[in-house]
């Protein structure tokens, strides 16, 4: 076996996180660049099947193996990482934060290219210390949003453990297949169920989502960039691990998520807090996909999740530019920025038209074949017929929906930054390393979204071969019509709607408005009731000995402070006898029977 195919690229990366802290600042970056691009070369040369079968706390473990979908996550996840390096230079983040944020690649490397779920748990529970480490290096508001995000995905990383335990009790093996091989999926029943909440946690199920936009706008705007795409796609990852064959509830949860993440975004201002609500709407798409399982939408998840690390993360580079150049967050503060910034604007623009999914950009791709599977069938589900509406099913409406609820967030995005009104300030345009990075991940964008093919050959499922049950096509009239409407009633929407948007000007709440004081009161009630009881047993405790010595010592001044009566116990010779005699006849009557 040649060495590049026994050298781990988790084992790269992390190599180099150790060393980047103690670097000059430019150098460190050079380190992070050639460590994440051999990441993207290793995974694109290693042949498919390769396995590194090892022993992992005495039990069998295969920390790494190949397939189709692993290879797809270490290219992209190698490549963003390069380039998130690059953007962390170009944004003055320095050489601890730069070894943070590798140390997050790592992790989520190892955990992707896992081939057993307890390695899997080891690198995804360090990719949960990492990225909380990555939030709270910036300090300052970051530190409380690190707090609460390690919090949720402690208990998300517990019910995982607690899921995969399970799963080994009944199937007495930690390994995906029999040689880490085939994927067999999650046991059944309770390991399933908490399999399902915890990788929900990573993914941001809805209730368990709040850490997103809670964490995500408070780092350094690098830090953002990393943050964006490696814990929640790795949760889908992990999500199409543990359910091979989809389940209808999780795809529903993908819509409904679309939905809601979509809608919540309309209403925020703050940029960054926008684009989180938008990872969750997105990664909804993949999740869908995932729960429908067939293979064409399997495959539309993995498409989405490889199209969304580029323009989710392009994104967030525009959102850190305006905020490096102009020190602002808020969308009211800005305006007019696209004479400013022309690069930026070009850039941002792409990156919405992409995740929107507007023909001709990499997110109309792979948008639109989740969208197909969950037309087309519903893997092994014949209710999905029963909550059809028209010829769309349910699930398909939810999707579109969400659609439109994306063009209408980056409408709103892209006009109060880049067009509408003028800045008030000064602002000089990127710098040409914050252009490069921005340009080569715009090409990206566009270059997927028009070269389909190039996207469709990187899939673990050919979509247009008969592979699957329907062959996708992409630029169909239908397809390009149903992208252009989504469009048009977007812009239409935004032009309803944006009176009654601007009248929202503070933060939207959300279930952590709730959830929060619920923890932070009921946990104090807890501490103070657990402290008063031990402080009450504390005092019975001190007043029985108390009470207990004095009468063993003075019976007869207990009794007198209880009754208030002066009582002699002292006894003479002739009772002492008889008690004494009664006492030796009771014991002695004890014995014989």
């Amino acid at each position: 076996m040649a060495v590049i195919e026994l050298l781990p690229p988790a084992v790269v990366v992390l190599a180099a996180a150790l060393v980047v802290p103690w670097l000059p600042r430019r150098s460190a970056h050079a380190v992070g660049v050639i460590a994440a691009l051999a990441v993207t070369l290793w995974a694109w040369v290693v042949p498919t099947g390769v396995h590194l079968e090892t022993t992992f706390l005495g039990f069998e473990a295969v920390f790494v193996y190949v397939d189709a979908v692993s290879r797809l996550m270490g290219l992209i996840f190698g490549f963003i990482a390069a380039v998130a390096v690059i953007y962390s230079s170009a944004t003055d983040a320095g050489s601890r934060q730069t070894g943070f944020a590798l140390a997050y690649v790592g992790t989520s490397l190892g955990a992707v290219f896992a081939g057993d779920w307890l390695t899997m748990l080891f690198f995804w529970e360090l990719m949960a210390i990492t990225s909380t480490l990555l939030v709270w290096d910036d300090g300052g508001r970051a530190v409380r949003a690190g707090f609460r995000y390690a919090l949720l995905h402690g208990l998300g990383g517990s019910l995982f453990m607690a899921a995969i335990v399970a799963h080994y009790v009944e199937a007495g093996t930690f390994l995906f297949g029999a040689t880490g091989g085939p994927i067999a999926g999650i046991t059944p029943g309770l390991p399933a169920a908490l399999a399902a909440l915890g990788i929900g946690v990573n993914v941001g199920f809805i209730g368990l989502h709040a850490w997103l936009p809670d964490t995500y706008p408070r780092p350094h705007v690098a830090a953002s960039v990393f943050l964006c795409v490696f814990t929640t796609k790795t949760g889908v990852y992990g999500m199409l691990r543990a359910f091979p064959e989809g389940q209808v509830w999780i795809a529903y949860m993908g819509g409904v998520m679309a939905v809601f993440g979509a809608s919540m975004a309309l209403l925020q201002n703050d940029m960054r807090r926008l684009l989180s609500y938008h990872i969750q709407s997105q990664v909804g798409y993949m999740v869908a996909g995932v729960g429908i399982g067939t293979a064409l939408a399997q495959a539309g998840a993995m498409a989405h999740v490889f199209n969304n690390i580029l323009y989710k993360g392009l994104l967030f580079m525009t959102a850190g530019v305006i905020v490096y150049h102009t020190g602002r967050e808020h969308l009211k503060k800005l305006g007019g920025l696209a004479r400013e910034m022309p690069v930026t604007a070009v850039a941002f623009a792409i990156a919405a038209l992409s995740i929107a999914g507007f023909p001709g950009f990499n997110g109309f791709v792979s948008k639109g074949i989740v969208i197909a599977g969950s037309h087309y069938d519903f893997s092994g589900v014949a209710a999905i017929e029963a909550l059809a509406v028209g010829d769309r099913t349910t699930l398909e409406w939810l999707l579109l929906i969400g659609g439109v609820g994306t063009f209408l967030s980056f409408i709103k995005f892209g006009y109060y930054a880049f067009l509408h009104g003028e800045y008030d300030g000064s602002v000089t345009p990127a710098t040409p390393l914050q252009r490069v990075a921005m340009i080569a991940v715009a090409a990206l964008c566009v270059f997927f979204g028009v070269v389909d093919g190039a996207l469709f050959t990187l899939l673990p499922v050919d979509v247009t071969s008969d592979a699957v049950s329907h062959v996708y096509e992409t630029y169909t009239t239908s397809h390009i019509v149903e992208g252009l409407a989504l469009a048009a009633i977007g812009l239409v929407g935004f032009i309803v709607l944006k009176r009654p948007l601007e009248r929202i000007g503070g933060q939207v709440p959300d279930v952590d408005r709730l959830y929060n004081p619920a923890l932070f009161y009921g946990t104090r009630a807890v501490v103070v009731g657990v402290t008063e009881l031990y402080a009450a047993v504390d005092r019975a405790v001190v007043t029985g000995g108390r009470v207990g010595t004095r009468l063993v010592v003075r019976p007869d001044a207990v009794i007198a402070d209880r009754t208030n009566r002066e009582i002699d116990l002292e006894a003479g010779i002739g009772a002492s006898v008889a008690l004494v005699t009664v006492v030796l006849a009771g014991v002695l009557l004890a014995l014989f029977l």
